[in-house]
């Protein structure tokens, strides 16, 4: 009784949240933040001894790292792209910026890549944080595809997104790709006879935007595998920061770390054939 009034009330909160809509210099910020990081990440590729971000730190610090990554950790930590010393602010919105990498021990960067590029079945290769996928289009290393994404933190939101990804290798042993969404939309009663999509920006705005920066290296006799993580929500509306606050805050970071250890542990138990990218569960 006690669970079904919590949920009853949650529904509720949910429900009395005002539908926040993307403003113009939100999104304009958000493409400003993925320019300047992006304009990072090709930097960093001119340093091809600092491929990995564990690999630009200092000797001490990197060592400890990488033990770690060899001892099955995923390391993980906040980053923000500054500009003039200050932090890029959305009005009305947060940027959420995460990094992580794992270490996949004894598999190599065909058989991660294949998985990463099976995005017919990515909603049985991560569910249950996704329910639905589909490879639209592939032209060369550039892919269009669909993922219908759950998050779940105190509420369930489910968003039906469409992504651009463009792969590249700058050396046979290394991958890097860069995903994009171009749509992400709001799915309300998701699964059952009354489910609606609504139009991208009429909704809760628990995510408007996510950008995934990808890279891939083989190495130690396994593969090393790293994700950054730019995505735009909403801001917290005053009052309902018990029900808002932790999925917009919590849910980036435990995304990005369930997408890791769950890539780990597919790629060292599914049966990949890499010359054509199909694989056996």
């Amino acid at each position: 009784m006690r669970q079904a009034i919590l949920a009853g009330t949650l529904s509720l909160a949910v429900v009395a949240v005002i539908a926040a809509q993307p403003q113009a210099k939100a999104i304009a910020a958000f493409d400003e933040y993925a320019r300047l990081t992006e304009g990072r990440l090709d930097a960093e590729l001119a340093h091809p001894e600092q491929f990995l971000r564990v690999d630009a730190h200092p000797s001490a610090r990197r060592q400890t790292e990488l033990t770690r990554l060899r001892g099955g950790e995923v390391l993980i930590e906040r980053l923000a792209t500054l500009v003039n010393g200050r932090p890029l602010e959305a009005p009305d919105a947060m940027i959420h910026h995460w990094i992580a990498t794992v270490y996949i021990a004894g598999v190599g960067l065909e058989r991660v890549v294949a998985v990463l590029q099976d995005y017919d079945h990515h909603a049985q290769l991560f569910a249950p944080a996704v329910a639905r996928s589909k490879l639209r289009a592939r032209n060369g290393d550039d892919f269009r595809m669909y993922l219908r994404l759950i998050r779940t933190k105190v509420i369930t939101v489910v968003l039906d997104t469409e992504n651009d990804v463009r792969y590249s290798a700058p050396r046979p042993d290394r991958v890097e790709f860069r995903a994009r969404t171009t749509s992400v939309r709001e799915v309300q009663d998701a699964g059952k006879p009354a489910e609606t999509i609504k139009a991208v920006g009429d909704g809760h705005g628990f995510m408007w935007r996510l950008n995934t920066y990808g890279r891939v290296e083989a190495r130690d006799d396994g593969t090393f595998v790293q994700f950054e993580t730019v995505s735009l929500s909403r801001d917290i509306p005053f009052g309902l920061g018990w029900v808002i606050g932790p999925f917009v805050t919590s849910v980036p970071k435990e995304s990005l770390l369930f997408t890791l250890e769950t890539l780990r542990r597919r790629v060292t138990t599914a049966t990949v054939a890499t010359h054509d990218h199909k694989l056996i569960y």
